[in-house]
């Protein structure tokens, strides 16, 4: 097959020399390779123009030999022009090819009237579902809803929640330290004393968040959310904390669900407990989920402290309080039976898309 004048073999050079001269046809050459490469629509293509324009044997290679035969006084302006057009072709080429690696197709085949593509609205993560429905269960109980830092001093996170220097929840192991007054909170009880300090009492409120400690497996993760809550006023008892916690339960899970309180330890409350529901997948009969007991634990709660009210300069004859936390990714593996508290965070569709 006889090559064309443009397929960079020598035929090329032998027609290109016979019939124009350098000053001729050099911007005329530019024109056309710019041309083909905004047309070119695969990156072969692109590649096609790159060897017939800048290959060893290629169009630009050819005007540049031909320089050479020019008068003495013709080359130097020739030679420039013609490596600048070299150049400009070059980056044209690196142009193109990224512009199709990129998916963008040729220039000239964007069809503008196309409808633009939708993107599907995604549901809210079950974290944040729970977590609302937490919010929106207490806040029909009359709970105000509030905030507060995540990075937290070591003041709030524990002295004002009578938890001294030496208590085991400061080790290193259990907490993140930033420096040594400064702590990533790793409950959301700070924000009781926050709130009670700027207020009198009464006191009702919920703080929802991010807390961190340093612990992950299968049911621990080193960032998780939780839901604190404090009512302080006058008159306030045990029973009120029992039939708010109760009542909680039965709106998150069902009215058949049994509540027990079990007798427990944390330094901001006295006297404390567990809260324990009946197991969601046994019915109290024992299985692998509750180790056979029948209960599962979701919850820890108890009566306000009297320290912790001092500390805020509240008068402990006159006021009482009650305050609990939960962690929502535990209500949440509760509620829909989920086995591993990581695949809330590996961002997996098609767990995400059963909720």
């Amino acid at each position: 097959m006889r090559p064309r004048p443009c397929d960079g073999g020598r035929s090329s050079a032998t027609t290109f020399e016979k019939e124009t001269t350098v000053e001729q046809n050099i911007d005329q050459l530019r024109a056309s390779a710019l041309q083909e490469l905004e047309t070119a629509a695969t990156p072969e293509a692109v590649q096609e123009v790159n060897t017939k324009y800048l290959g060893r044997k290629g169009v630009m290679t050819q005007v540049l030999r031909a320089v050479s035969q020019l008068p003495a006084d013709e080359r130097p302006a020739a030679g420039r022009r013609a490596n600048e057009i070299k150049q400009e072709i070059a980056a044209a080429v690196q142009a193109a090819a990224e512009r199709l690696a990129a998916g963008a197709g040729p220039v000239e085949g964007i069809d503008v009237s196309l409808p633009g593509r939708k993107s599907a609205p995604g549901p809210l993560h079950p974290l944040t579902q729970i977590t609302q429905r937490i919010c929106d269960i207490f806040s029909r109980m009359g709970y105000e809803v509030v905030e507060g830092p995540e990075v937290e001093s070591d003041y709030y996170n524990f002295e004002a929640l009578n938890i001294p220097k030496d208590h085991p929840a400061r080790d290193m192991q259990d907490t993140f330290y930033v420096s040594e007054d400064i702590v990533l909170r790793t409950h959301t009880s700070p924000t009781q004393p926050r709130v009670m300090e700027k207020r009198q009492p009464p006191v009702r409120i919920i703080a929802p968040g991010k807390v961190y400690r340093c612990d992950s497996d299968i049911t621990h993760t080193p960032m998780f959310h939780q839901v604190e809550g404090l009512l302080v006023d006058e008159g306030v008892s045990f029973s009120h904390l029992k039939g708010t916690l109760t009542a909680f339960v039965h709106q998150m899970f069902d009215s058949e669900t049994r509540v027990r309180f079990r007798p427990s330890f944390f330094p901001f409350t006295e006297p404390s407990a567990e809260v324990d529901i009946l197991c969601v997948i046994c019915r109290g009969q024992g299985c692998r989920v509750c180790k056979q007991t029948g209960w599962l634990e979701i919850l820890g709660s108890g009566m306000v402290h009297p320290a912790v009210l001092e500390n805020v300069g509240y008068d402990t004859s006159r006021y009482t309080g009650f305050a609990f936390g939960m962690g929502v990714e535990r209500i949440t593996m509760l509620k829909y039976g989920v086995d591993d508290i990581r695949k809330y965070f590996e961002n997996d569709l098609r767990f995400l898309r059963q909720f």
